[in-house]
């Protein structure tokens, strides 16, 4: 008895410790997740604690259904736009970008530590996978608006790349074990089964179970109970005859959460609970199950096998496989150094161990290695490379909070938090005032907190500095009241540079603004189109056309917000938004000089 009361005093003193880091991740720019990990390794062997923990079965058990959890919750959150916009390249991503990573990466493993090129290789598909949990934790919570594109292109990505990787990894390992018993027929057919069942399996019952939710009447905390045991019993089935969980797990949960009803509130609620209870076991259970000394003793190699992935081997894959898909070289870099390695490389690391093949513990410190080195140095400079890239889109039109409150299976309240910034035009007015610009029929004021008071609203109140208001909204508004309350200032100015000083109807002709009086012919335009055939007609159709029909046709590609488009050497125009079916609402209009001006 003593002893599992033991069991449980450390298991929960390790898990309240790995949460209450989290307060200083935020504070020293250090990623939650690497937190995590240093708790497990401050109470392993080497650590304060001392505990003695090699059991590697039992790892690979919490980190394969921890991988599961998250990618469940992850899938939940994932919207049918982010398909829309970044579908295509993701899954290149996830097949050819993770083989080219793959591919390269081994051969440089294979002469750097001058073993059999199957362990090279093997080396190289442990790594060679972007994380789930990693991109999902950073760039969800890290404070930083992306372009939609890229941000759908990493997230997507990053679960859907598991399947190939822990395939490569599984089909090295029987390679390295009985090298004549391998085909190449044979590995693509597993290849072939193990996505198609995956897919299969994940379509078939995320639409049975989105189907189900609102047919069931459950108290609000046993929806997500539901969707987690039915979730991982997709996994554990799609396991069993022969194809990817992960993968079906995940789409699982992308059918259930973009079929919105009441009960779907409540598995989000406490989902996110699971997930970072998810997140905070498997990395300090992978912390523990690590010797630093070990991982030390190989540092070198960690350093050179991180330095060539991120460096080579990841942007040569990341451009093979998006260029094709016309984003812009800054897009790629982006996309390149967001290659965020977690806890699956280390979890894919300790199957080689138990299959035990030699040399597989000097794969897994290597690997461990890789991981520490890619959250720290990716992790902490995701901020810096996306403004270095120019990817991140200034974002004042978030509400603080939102609550949604159902009111019948089909019908919904939402209730957003906006609270009252410095220089914000909502200062000195009645709240019920601001709502009336937008859509009085939809927006009413749920309530007032100043001082942490509930204030009653009669007609004489007016906003003040620092005011909380709740409103009830019918319809999606939340981003026009958020401007009102939080466009400062400083943001109008970061917003103005970014999307130029004029803001454009997507209907209104070219031709008709009254900017380009006199530009229309101009001989910078006529200079830039001579290379093509009838530059006049050209010129004449380009004015004739909307702002929308224009930008289309310049990108080429599915437009998202922060794309830009040029109409000569002084005038551009920036995409500021798009709704949900990819439609375009408003179009910033940019003057070269002007820009440099402010």
């Amino acid at each position: 008895m003593d002893t599992l009361n033991i069991l449980y005093l450390v298991g929960a003193v390790l898990i309240f410790a790995s949460i209450m880091a989290s307060t200083l991740s935020a504070r020293l720019g250090v990623p939650l997740l690497l937190l995590f990990l240093v708790v497990g390794m401050l109470a392993g062997e080497e650590g304060i604690l001392g505990i003695e923990f090699s059991q590697y079965g039992i790892a690979n058990f919490v980190g394969q259904a921890a991988l599961a959890c998250i990618l469940l919750d992850g899938g939940l959150r994932t919207s049918f736009k982010s398909f829309r916009v970044g579908l295509k390249p993701a899954i290149t991503l996830a097949t050819w970008g993770v083989l080219a990573t793959v591919m390269i990466l081994g051969v440089f493993v294979t002469w750097l530590l001058d073993v059999d090129w199957r362990l090279g290789l093997l080396m190289a598909a442990i790594v060679g996978s972007t994380d789930a949990a990693a991109v999902f934790s950073l760039l969800r919570n890290g404070g930083v608006k992306l372009n939609d594109r890229v941000q759908a292109t990493l997230e997507l990505e990053s679960g859907a790349n598991d399947p190939l990787a822990i395939l490569l990894v599984t089909g090295l390992i029987a390679l390295n074990v009985d090298p004549a018993g391998q085909t190449v027929l044979g590995f693509l057919g597993l290849l072939l089964q193990q996505l198609s069942f995956g897919l299969g399996m994940g379509l078939l019952f995320g639409y049975l179970l989105a189907r189900l939710l609102p047919k069931i009447l459950l108290a609000e905390g046993m929806y997500a109970i539901l969707i987690m045991s039915a979730g991982l019993a997709v996994f554990a089935a799609t396991n069993l005859i022969g194809g990817s969980g992960f993968l079906a797990i995940y789409l699982t949960g992308v059918l259930i959460g973009n079929h919105k009803v009441r009960s779907t509130e409540h598995v989000m609620r406490v989902m996110d609970s699971f997930a970072w209870l998810s997140q905070a076991v498997l990395f300090v259970v992978l912390g523990l199950l690590v010797t630093p000394s070990n991982v030390i003793d190989v540092w070198y190699y960690s350093v050179a096998i991180a330095a060539f992935m991120i460096l080579v081997a990841r942007p040569i894959a990341v451009y093979s496989s998006v260029k094709p898909f016309k984003f812009k070289d800054r897009e790629i870099g982006f996309v390149s150094w967001v290659g965020l390695r977690g806890a699956v490389p280390i979890t894919l690391a300790i199957l080689p161990v138990m299959a035990g093949i030699d040399g597989a513990f000097k794969l897994f410190d290597i690997a461990f290695g890789v991981v520490v080195l890619s959250l720290i140095l990716q992790g902490t400079t995701i901020p810096f490379m996306a403004d270095l890239f120019k990817v991140r889109i200034p974002n004042n039109k978030d509400p603080e909070e939102e609550h949604e409150v159902w009111v019948s299976d089909k019908a919904s309240i939402t209730l957003y938090q906006f609270q009252v910034k410095s220089g914000a035009f909502s200062i000195g007015r009645h709240p019920m005032g601001i709502s009336n610009r937008v859509n009085p029929n939809e927006i009413s004021v749920f309530a007032l907190v100043r001082g942490k008071q509930i204030i009653l609203v009669d007609d004489s109140t007016k906003l003040k500095f620092g005011d909380i208001v709740w409103y009830a909204m019918r319809g999606n508004h939340a981003s026009q009241i958020a401007k009102i309350f939080n466009d400062t200032t400083l943001d109008r100015k970061a917003i103005d540079d970014f999307y130029g000083d004029w803001l454009l109807s997507p209907s209104v002709k070219l031709g008709d603004l009254p900017f380009f009086t006199g530009v229309m012919t101009s001989e910078s335009l006529v200079d830039k189109l001579k290379s093509k055939p009838d530059p006049e007609d050209k010129i004449t159709n380009m004015w004739e056309q909307t702002v929308a029909e224009y930008v289309k046709d310049s990108l080429d590609m599915v437009p998202v917000s922060g794309d830009t488009v040029t109409i000569n050497d002084e005038w551009s125009l920036v995409i500021k938004e798009v709704d949900d079916k990819g439609k375009l609402r408003t179009i910033g209009l940019k003057h070269k000089e002007l820009a440099k001006a402010v």
